[in-house]
């Protein structure tokens, strides 16, 4: 599996470094079974992937096996999704719960 991190969730972690530990495990997790670990989000959101690693910080992610079968790669449309093997996982944001999605 092609694991990648958007600038945006490293400067988060960063940011972030007394729930280093924390994020690690889950994006451990995550890279195990995408599916399991995450709550598929809806909306403007279609096609993430929601984690959650702390009380109310939460990890975002798109897996685009999953984003391809559910048709969600029409809304996601990300630049490089045609150059992209199914087994990609990528790690885009990492925050808050209630700030994240104003991202």
């Amino acid at each position: 599996m092609e694991v990648l991190f958007e600038k945006a969730f490293l400067k988060a972690l960063g940011k972030h470094a007394s729930i280093k530990k924390a994020v690690k495990k889950k994006v451990d997790l995550v890279i195990q079974d995408p599916i399991a670990f995450g709550e598929p989000l809806k909306g403007n959101w279609q096609g993430f992937y929601l984690c959650p690693v702390k009380r109310n910080f939460i990890i975002i992610y798109l897996y685009c096996e999953s984003c391809r079968k559910k048709g969600d790669d029409s809304v996601v449309d990300c630049a490089d999704c045609n150059k992209l093997d199914n087994q990609t996982l990528r790690f885009i944001l990492l925050g808050p719960h209630d700030k994240t999605y104003g991202v």
